[in-house]
């Protein structure tokens, strides 16, 4: 399994294992995403912890994320961003849109 899913409090955490969020686990997650949303799971945190490497299919998965958690009037929290990673999402201006912090606890703070 490229990830692991767990139901907190009042989230569920999505916490990627692959050095990679790209063409072969993006699709994946989308799907999952859209399935937790539909059990009515209105807060994610996706962990990217382990990953230091993310394309454009991984940045279109994470914005799914986002936009599922708002139309849901929830909180989508990006955490674990290594160096890369986090320019990526600088550079594509994303950061301005999304909710990041560096650890699950934190993210869970936000939530809360």
């Amino acid at each position: 399994m490229d990830f692991n899913i767990e139901n907190r409090n009042n989230s569920t955490l999505i916490q990627i294992q692959s050095e990679k969020l790209d063409t072969h686990i993006a699709p994946a997650l989308k799907s999952e995403l859209v399935l937790v949303s539909g059990k009515g799971e209105k807060n994610i945190i996706l962990d990217l912890g382990k990953c230091n490497y993310c394309d454009s299919s991984g940045l279109s998965a994470i914005l799914v994320a986002n936009r599922l958690c708002k139309n849901a009037g929830g909180t989508f929290v990006l955490c674990g961003l290594n160096e890369a990673v986090e320019r990526l999402i600088t550079i594509s201006q994303l950061d301005t849109v999304l909710t990041i912090t560096d650890t699950v606890d934190n993210a869970e703070k936000m939530i809360s």
